[in-house]
């Protein structure tokens, strides 16, 4: 296993990567100050490259992973795919498993800065669409990875709808179980949104190079006042109410006989008048 750290540069092409050679498993590496850095893991067994993000790295910098694994790839003839290994909790057993696989030599060689050819002005324009993601299935792929340490989500954004978080009951025979479910608020509006009312932490999912959602989380023992949503929505009206369940089996039930012919009688002659009261 060979592990690369993504590097800023001022200049262009404004990153590169620097091997890193000190430690025996990637675990020495990570626990030694993964805070806001961004590691890319070349495992020759599985012929993959992993790219780590650790939990404060700048988008920025986990963007130039991203290109700088590519380049990878390349230089390793495209025998070896890409993964994100933050798709994984780390307590997962697959993510203990690379963590401490041993440290050593490949043939994998530092990306530098002469690795990039000079950028070239653009003589086409590119129409460039974006499509937004089915709502059940990027659901689906944000609840399978795993939840943030100490922080808590808010607000979750799929295409054009936002979601909150609630907590509901399910009941299972005479089981009762608490769990935490997306609730969706509504649809945004058209225009753009500044999040200023809290310090929100930002996650971004991407799923087949297109944006899945965005989840914005707070720390988990944050003291400020409730939030209150400070974007423009458009809420959708509910049309199911809660009521009893004994009233809807009786609904089902046929009556031992049928009503009275004078009662029948009664309630067309009530009709009748309430629709004369309400005709302008």
């Amino acid at each position: 296993m060979q592990i690369f750290e993504v590097i800023e540069l001022k200049e262009f092409p404004f990153m590169e990567t620097r091997e890193i050679v000190e430690g025996t498993t990637v675990r020495d590496i990570l626990k030694n100050g993964c805070i806001n850095r961004v590691f890319l893991l070349v495992d020759h067994d599985t012929k993959r490259i992993l790219i780590y993000n650790c939990p404060q790295s700048s988008i920025k910098k986990q963007i130039y992973g991203g290109i700088l694994a590519g380049k990878f790839r390349q230089q390793l003839k495209g025998f070896y795919r890409v993964y994100p290994l933050n798709m994984y909790s780390t307590t997962d057993k697959e993510f203990q498993e690379i963590i401490d696989k041993p440290l050593g030599p490949g043939r994998t060689k530092p990306i530098e800065k002469e690795d990039f050819s000079k950028p070239t002005p653009d003589r086409f324009i590119v129409n460039v669409s974006t499509q937004n993601p089915n709502m059940k299935k990027a659901i689906e792929y944000i609840s399978q990875l795993p939840k943030q340490e100490n922080l808590v989500r808010r607000f979750m954004i799929i295409g054009g709808q936002i979601f909150t978080d609630e907590e509901i009951t399910e009941t299972f025979l005479k089981e009762e179980r608490h769990i935490i479910k997306p609730i969706k608020l509504g649809r945004l509006n058209n225009g753009f949104t500044f999040f200023k009312d809290h310090n929100y932490a930002t996650r971004l999912i991407i799923k087949d190079r297109k944006i899945q959602g965005i989840e914005l989380y707070v720390d988990k023992d944050d003291q400020s006042p409730p939030l209150e949503l400070q974007i423009p929505i458009i809420y959708e009206e509910k049309f199911n109410k809660p009521g009893s369940i004994k009233t809807l089996i009786n609904a089902f039930q046929i009556p031992d006989k049928m009503p009275e012919e004078t009662e029948v009688q009664k309630e067309k002659d009530i009709l009748s008048k309430d629709d004369f009261t309400n005709q302008p």
